[in-house]
């Protein structure tokens, strides 16, 4: 299986634009051949907390149907990061596209103290099946929880992928601890953050993977959007810059 992480930059508050960027994205993955294709944290509307609640929808929103077409036309799994409304409030989530199948929804399950004025907390299972292998997900802050990845690896994962909104402080501490983790727990973990603005901070990229033995195999830059689509079976990456 490959999997593709994207590192996009998005414009602020702006859902079509982001869509329109995110379909350019997901068809040069498929180029690639990627089975599966993941975005940053709420790459659909960018890092913006104090917006969240005017931005948020539901997963059945009509404008969300190019996901499911491509998926379905291309028999791809995609991953792509958004405000949500429940019953219980505004959730940080990531829906996913499957071919001709039901969206998937996971919210994020650890809050940072920063986020507990504009969201709520999930409850939802963070695995995902794809081509019979169990990804698991994981939303920025809750990555960096030990007790998150080893629910995750406990329900079978044999792959973590965390979708995030770092600040460069916040990405030369997730290196650090990504690759302890994959190293001690022998899981390939894939990271792919965005890039520009993010509410008070600048998201600077460097999305990353680490195989196996916790090395670091491939890394994007800071400034722009690109692409690296893990092979789950040779642990070789293909790496572009859009």
């Amino acid at each position: 299986m490959k999997i593709a992480t994207v590192q996009t930059k998005s414009i602020k508050g702006d859902i079509a634009a982001n869509i329109t960027n995110h379909k350019k994205l997901i068809n040069s993955c498929i180029s690639l051949q990627a089975d599966a294709i993941f975005f940053p944290e709420l790459s659909l509307t960018g890092y913006e907390p104090k917006l969240a609640k005017e931005l948020a929808i539901a997963k059945e929103d009509i404008r969300l149907e190019p996901f499911q077409e491509l998926s379905n036309r291309n028999t791809i799994t995609v991953g792509v990061g958004l405000p949500t409304k429940s019953e219980y409030g505004i959730h940080i989530s990531m829906i996913i596209f499957r071919p001709n199948l039901p969206k998937q929804i996971y919210h994020k399950q650890y809050l940072h103290d920063d986020e507990l004025p504009y969201f709520v907390t999930g409850q939802d299972c963070n695995i995902i099946t794809i081509n019979d292998i169990k990804v698991a997900l994981a939303i920025c802050y809750e990555s960096l929880q030990l007790a998150h990845f080893k629910k995750s690896i406990k329900l079978g994962a044999k792959y973590y992928l965390t979708s995030v909104a770092k600040s460069k402080k916040g990405v030369d501490h997730a290196l650090k601890h990504y690759a302890k983790l994959a190293q001690q727990h022998s899981t390939p973990i894939l990271m792919c953050n965005s890039i520009g603005l993010c509410d008070t901070f600048e998201s600077t990229g460097t999305s990353s993977i680490w195989n196996s033995k916790g090395k670091l195999i491939a890394q994007l830059d800071n400034i722009n959007q690109g692409i690296l689509i893990f092979d789950t079976q040779t642990e070789e990456v293909i790496r572009t810059q859009i």
